[in-house]
């Protein structure tokens, strides 16, 4: 059988020349609300919650009081970025107190759902870090806790707003490449910094502490599409870590796939590579790490190329922050709701379980975070 020339060309995946064009306007960026300006109370200070403090700095936001299991470090941070806000000895203080609307919680998920619940019962509405929960359970509960007292209730996935990965995002949810076809996530860096930290505890870091960001990702654009996922994890050869620093998952969509690669052992040459492919369009996202990305948006008639300002850090930790708010003033649910992040996380779950069971796993059928 002889073939012509375009069979040719299409077996070779050649490539057409497309007419560039301007971007389409996104809205990517980190919201700000209108005019609501709540006192908000900061419970944990420990390492992350800089890059929170520094973010309510940068928008001008009102952190009125603190509290830490140790007061200096909570003293130093004040002073560092909201030198008027108090220090409290009991995290019940600032749930007790009638001037602060909104908390901001930053423990670890063990000591973290306890103090949600009060907060919920306070009234207060609530930002979590991330990860929420490590069983569905108890995220459900907190759920229908936050309707029941009529509260906001929001999860840090400050990835979201990291510039390349939102602007993408609002790009699928306008419509500009149709149907999400496949969605391919693949990084390259080195995570081993983390050895003899408190991270190296973490049996499934790069799967589960890392990945939820990507697994978050996947899920705000396909929802309930997703259902099934199979993953595996390895450590990288000479490497300090206790934890794997490789992992990798397939995830099975309806009428589509997914995969998320993650090359935390690659001490040289770091890359960060996403790709959405759509009915009408694709979209891709290249460059050297995750602060530094060039964006594409192609359909069969042309190529463009936005033009995106900002950082993840801490540009992702003032969009979360800022969703609740412009949520609380327009009394609508925010986009990064627990409600939301619980499909987030039933797929990260989903993963470790395939990681340990060696075998694909559907997604919802782990209620809690798989453990050694």
């Amino acid at each position: 059988m002889t073939e012509d020339a375009a069979d040719t060309d299409i077996y070779a995946l050649k490539s057409e020349t497309l007419a560039e064009v301007t971007a389409p306007g996104v809205s990517y960026r980190p919201p700000m609300p209108k005019t609501y300006r709540p006192r908000i109370g900061v419970i944990g200070t420990g390492g992350i919650s800089a890059s929170h403090l520094d973010a309510y700095r940068t928008a001008g936001w009102d952190v009125a009081a603190m509290w830490n299991r140790t007061r200096s470090k909570a003293e130093a941070k004040a002073a560092e970025f909201c030198p008027d806000a108090r220090i409290e000895d009991d995290w019940y203080a600032i749930l007790d107190s009638g001037d602060i609307d909104v908390v901001d919680i930053t423990l670890h998920p063990e000591h973290r759902a306890p103090i949600i619940e009060a907060a919920l019962k306070a009234k207060k509405h609530v930002l979590s870090q991330k990860p929420f929960v490590t069983d569905l359970d108890i995220g459900d509960h907190l759920v229908a806790l936050a309707d029941d007292q009529g509260v906001k209730l929001a999860i840090n996935q400050n990835g979201r707003w990291a510039p390349h990965m939102a602007w993408m995002r609002e790009a699928v949810r306008a419509g500009h490449i149709g149907d999400v076809l496949s969605v391919h996530a693949s990084l390259h860096w080195n995570h081993g910094w983390t050895a003899g930290t408190p991270f190296d505890q973490i049996d499934d870091l790069i799967l589960w502490d890392f990945g939820v960001h990507w697994f978050d990702f996947l899920a705000s654009m396909v929802g309930a599409r997703a259902e099934s996922v199979f993953a595996t994890a390895s450590p990288t050869r000479g490497q300090s870590n206790m934890t794997p620093l490789l992992a990798q998952a397939i995830v099975r969509l309806n009428e589509g796939q997914a995969s998320l690669v993650f090359d935390g052992g690659a001490p040289f040459g770091p890359r960060d590579t996403t790709y959405i492919a759509g009915s009408k369009g694709s979209l891709q996202s290249d460059g050297p790490d995750l602060g530094k990305q060039i964006v594409t948006l192609k359909t069969g008639e042309s190529v463009a190329y936005p033009n995106l300002t900002g950082e993840w850090f801490n540009d992702g930790f003032r969009g979360a922050m800022g969703e609740l708010l412009c949520a609380i003033e327009e009394n609508r649910d925010p986009t990064n709701s627990a409600s939301e992040n619980l499909l987030s996380l039933e797929m990260a779950f989903a993963a470790v379980q395939s990681r340990m069971s060696c075998r694909e796993v559907e997604i919802g059928s782990v209620r809690k975070l798989p453990t050694r």
